[in-house]
C-alpha cells in the first residue's frame, strides 16, 4: 500500500445517529458514540489502497468513535478486548486496517486484554481518556503562584470513596479497595495489588497487575495499550498498568472460579525476570528491577 497523502484527517467524515440513537456519551464538548466500521468513518476509498484491501479494511469496525461535538468528526476510535493471535488470519486483518486508518488519519487507542470488554468498560474508560486529554491540553495546567506545575492527572490526590485519601484517578482504585476486602475475608494470602509496566520501543505498553490468592499462586493479568497518533492524556504504561488493575478486580467478582487460572508464584517470578533482561527493547528501560528479587 502507497502513501495516501490523507493523513491530516481531511478524508474523515462526520458520524451519524446509529438508527436514530443519541451518542453513548458526551463528554468535555465530544460526543462518543457506539461501534462503528472503518467504512463508516471514511468518505470513500483512499487513493493508494487497492478495491480488495479496501473491501476488507472497510468492514472492520471499531467498538468506540470519540467524534468533536461541533463538526461530528471522529478525534479518535478505541478498540477493547483480547488481542489477535500472532500469524492468525485475524492478525493480517487488524494489519491491514491499521494500514488504512493511518493512511487516512484515524487515530486509534487500542487496549489489549484477555478480560476487559468495550460493553462493560469502554465508557469508564473512554470518559477517563478524554478528562486526561483535557487536563494535559496545552494551557490547561499552568503553574501556580509559586511557579510549580501542576501533578499530574493520574497523580493528583484527593478523597477516595471509602474515605481515605489516595490518587482519585487511579482506574484500579476499585480493583485495589476489593482486594483488601477479599483478604479480610480469608480469600486472598496479600491484600496488595501489585503490578510493573514496561513501554516496548515501537510498540504499545504493557501493564502487568497481579494479587496473591495463595502464597505460592497469583491472580494475574496483562494489558496493553497502543495509542497511535493519539495522546491518552496519562503515560500509557501507567494507564497499562491500572486498566490490568481493573481487569483483576473483574476477575476477583468470580474467585473461587479463577483457581484453575492462577499462576504459580515461581513462574510469574521467572516472566519478570524475563522482562528485565529485555531491558535494551524497552523505552525508558525496566523500573520494576527490585521485583525480581522478591
Amino acid at each position: 500500500m502507497t502513501g495516501t497523502g490523507g493523513g491530516d484527517g481531511s478524508w474523515l467524515r462526520a458520524v451519524a445517529g446509529d438508527g436514530g440513537r443519541g451518542p453513548l456519551l458526551a463528554r468535555g464538548g465530544q460526543l462518543v458514540h457506539g461501534p462503528r466500521r472503518l467504512g463508516e468513518l471514511v468518505q470513500g476509498r483512499p487513493p493508494g489502497v487497492t478495491g480488495s484491501q479496501w473491501s476488507t479494511a472497510s468492514r472492520e469496525g471499531y467498538d468506540l468513535v470519540v467524534c468533536a461535538a461541533d463538526t461530528a468528526r471522529p478525534v479518535f476510535a478505541v478498540e477493547v478486548g483480547p488481542v489477535a493471535a500472532p500469524g492468525s488470519a485475524a492478525q493480517r486483518v487488524e494489519r491491514l486496517k491499521n494500514a488504512v486508518a493511518e493512511a487516512v488519519g484515524l487515530a486509534v487507542l487500542r487496549i489489549g486484554s484477555p478480560t476487559l470488554r468495550a460493553g462493560e468498560h469502554g465508557r469508564r474508560i473512554v470518559a477517563y481518556v478524554i478528562d486526561a486529554r483535557a487536563y494535559a491540553a496545552p494551557g490547561a495546567g499552568e503553574p501556580d503562584d509559586t511557579g510549580v506545575p501542576p501533578v499530574g492527572f493520574r497523580d493528583i490526590l484527593g478523597r477516595l470513596p471509602d474515605g481515605r485519601t489516595g490518587h482519585v484517578n487511579d482506574l484500579g482504585a476499585l480493583a485495589r479497595a476489593a482486594a483488601v476486602e477479599a483478604y479480610v475475608s480469608r480469600r486472598l494470602a496479600d491484600p496488595i495489588v501489585r503490578g510493573l509496566h514496561v513501554r516496548w520501543t515501537g510498540g504499545p505498553a504493557e501493564g502487568w497487575s497481579w494479587v496473591r490468592v495463595r502464597p505460592d499462586a497469583c491472580l494475574v493479568e496483562r494489558v496493553t495499550v497502543h495509542p497511535q497518533r493519539v495522546s491518552a492524556g496519562v503515560d500509557p504504561g501507567r494507564l497499562a498498568e491500572d486498566l490490568a488493575a481493573v481487569a483483576v478486580g473483574e476477575r476477583l467478582r468470580a474467585l473461587d472460579a479463577a483457581e484453575a487460572v492462577l499462576t504459580p508464584w515461581d513462574g510469574l517470578l521467572a516472566e519478570i525476570r524475563g522482562l528485565e533482561s529485555r531491558h535494551d527493547e524497552m523505552t525508558g528501560g525496566f523500573a520494576f528491577a527490585h521485583l525480581c528479587a522478591d
